[in-house]
């Protein structure tokens, strides 16, 4: 699956299970690791484990069977590595915290919004 593709089903999953400010950045000029960055906010420990749970039974069932996850256990962030793109599924005060999306927008060439 193109990682285009892959980022906007694994944003729409997200919007699907009620995550909160779903943002898919483009990160292939500045990184070889990953081409996307897609960062999503849940309510609740639960909530994020959830999330990721369904992002990971969805992307298998298109053909892109995760890497590996980490954090899953604690459920405060829980990261899904597709590869070609990098899913982030924390709590807001965790989010709050790292500001991922701001450190990746400041350099990215332009940054998407999921809708």
């Amino acid at each position: 699956m193109h990682s285009k593709k892959l980022a906007v089903l694994a944003a729409a999953v997200l919007d699907e299970t009620k995550a909160r400010d779903v943002r898919v950045i483009d990160v292939r000029k500045l990184t070889t690791v990953t081409d996307y960055m897609v960062i999503a906010s849940g309510t609740s420990d639960r909530h994020v484990r959830s999330m990721a749970d369904r992002v990971i039974e969805r992307s298998t069932a298109a053909g892109c069977k995760p890497r590996g996850t980490e954090g899953a256990e604690a459920g405060e962030w829980v990261l899904v590595d597709l590869q070609d793109v990098v899913v982030h599924v924390m709590l807001a005060r965790v989010r709050d915290l790292y500001k991922l999306e701001n450190l990746w927008e400041l350099q990215a060439p332009a940054a998407e919004t999921a809708t």
